[in-house]
């Protein structure tokens, strides 16, 4: 066994040991093929108010350019599906899967910590970052050429085993591994599931989104008011949506993830429409203490709410 081939041996046991689902590699370098789709997807506006996107154009093709003298970057798959979803009537208020537990930001950055301790413990020093939907990194991309799934016509990674309903991070790292072949075949086929439900028609393509029609846009980046255009299209969505996924023929493989700090409280499980639209910043800051759904603050949540209520 080569020393590359060793260090992906302990890559992906370490992996497995921390508890994500899968562990994929790849070679790091500039991304080619991404980069004019990338800013034709910029040229379109397709990124509404999230100016963000449009920063560090290099460094999010590059991930060299992002850490320095990276070389390996290890994509990481973990699963958020839950065992049972929040209570739903026809007017209940919804959250997106990922948002009913302890915000994944810190949940997944402690053990991308712990990862990176534990290989330079079983390896020697090791310089690199990890990283969760937090810098310029285009997660999606990279662990497609780890091998980890195919990007679906919803733009998201599709995983032949688990669907989608999971969190990706990365640990880009200066340590020579032996790098895992991409999946060379789209499973999607002739299927549009996800693009016939959309319904704010934000699936403007195969695998492209036209983000300020998304409904997770609408509720969670977008700063102005909603525009009117989607009154009565946002199936009372708060914050994040499910749809595209809930469609998917692939989340038929998905089960319960396995993580305590995802599954909500009882305080969220018990909030009414009503208790939605009453709700002080006393509730909020008890029921949404450590989640995601602060990222709206109360006010992003109550004006998502009396749009709703206003269709």
């Amino acid at each position: 066994m080569t020393p590359a081939e060793k260090n992906a041996s302990i890559i992906k046991s370490t992996a497995k040991a921390l508890g994500f689902d899968f562990c994929g590699i790849a070679k790091a370098g500039f991304l080619e093929e991404e980069a004019p789709l990338l800013e034709e997807w910029l040229n379109r506006s397709y990124n509404g108010q999230m100016g963000y996107l449009a920063n560090h154009f290099d460094k999010r093709l590059d991930p060299t350019k992002l850490v320095e003298g990276a070389k390996t970057v290890v994509s990481l798959v973990y699963n958020y599906f839950p065992e049972q979803k929040l209570p739903e009537s026809p007017d209940s208020i919804k959250l997106a899967k990922y948002a009913y537990g302890e915000d994944y930001h810190f949940v997944i950055r402690e053990k991308l910590n712990e990862f990176l301790e534990i290989l330079r413990e079983e390896i020697g020093e090791i310089d690199g970052r990890g990283f969760v939907d937090s810098a310029p990194v285009m997660e999606r991309q990279w662990a497609q050429k780890a091998g980890l799934g195919w990007l679906g016509k919803n733009s998201l990674l599709l995983n032949r085993d688990m669907g989608s309903f999971f969190f990706l991070s990365e640990l880009i790292i200066d340590l020579e591994v032996t790098p895992d072949t991409p999946l060379a075949k789209d499973f999607c086929g002739t299927c549009t599931a996800c693009i016939d439900a959309c319904p704010t028609d934000a699936i403007v393509d195969n695998g492209v989104i036209d983000g300020s029609r998304c409904i997770s846009y609408l509720t969670i980046e977008l700063k102005d008011a909603i525009p009117s255009e989607f009154q009565g299209k946002m199936e009372n969505w708060a914050f994040g949506c499910d749809i595209c996924q809930d469609v998917c023929p692939w989340n038929r493989f998905s089960k319960p993830h396995q993580e305590p700090r995802f599954s909500p409280n009882e305080e969220l499980k018990e909030l009414s429409k009503t208790d939605w639209k009453e709700i002080t910043e006393e509730t909020f800051r008890k029921v949404f203490k450590k989640s995601a759904v602060k990222r709206t603050k109360l006010a992003g949540i109550k004006r998502n709410v009396d749009f709703l209520s206003s269709k």
